[in-house]
């Protein structure tokens, strides 16, 4: 019995994190049309938290990946034309990183508070995501970064970095996250009534 249950639960999980799949390439695609600055808004965040509340960090890592590798092929032209490698790194690494940062976060403080948890996950997701990006920019491009900063008048690279290329991306991500949390608990107390 305690078998079936458990290919019964890993078959959910697969399907779910499959559905989420196509959700991150759907939503990564759309939002790709909303731009601040010279980039787009990553609305898929939210399906990344979801899957790290219901699947765990192997799924949200995953869904960040895929995150990621649709972001190399929508939407960083500007940085594969400076380093293919460093781009292709920093880009994978960030969303990767997010979606693994939210799983564990999650996975942590679940037992305490179901809420908490996933506020705390999805705050850090856009943390990491952004965290990991500009960290990309001052290891890979902090001379084109600096470059583009001179251009638009700002006083010094890292305040483009901060202000013009990571600002507003990071606080309507951030906004975006913490206003859906209430959204993301009730889709995740429905699975866990599904599955008693």
């Amino acid at each position: 019995m305690k078998s079936f249950e458990k290919r019964n639960k890993t078959t959910q999980i697969m399907v779910l994190g499959a559905i989420l799949t196509a959700l991150v390439v759907v939503l990564q695609l759309a939002g790709s049309f909303i731009r601040f600055g010279m980039f787009s808004v990553s609305l898929v965040l939210i399906p990344i938290v979801i899957g790290a509340a219901t699947c765990g960090p192997k799924i949200s890592t995953w869904l960040g990946f895929v995150f990621g590798v649709v972001v190399l092929i929508t939407d960083a032209s500007a940085f594969l034309a400076i380093s293919v490698p460093g781009t292709v790194f920093v880009v994978l690494l960030k969303g990767a990183g997010c979606g693994l940062a939210a799983g564990l976060v999650y996975k942590l403080l679940e037992k305490r508070n179901r809420y908490i948890a996933v506020m705390a996950a999805a705050v850090s997701c856009p943390v990491i995501n952004t965290g990991v990006f500009l960290l990309g920019c001052k290891l890979f491009f902090f001379e084109t970064v600096s470059e583009w900063g001179a251009g638009l008048g700002y006083a010094n690279a890292v305040a483009y970095m901060f202000l013009g290329l990571a600002g507003f991306n990071f606080l309507f991500e951030l906004l975006f996250n913490i206003v859906l949390c209430p959204v993301i608990l009730r889709v995740i107390n429905i699975q866990k009534k599904i599955e008693i």
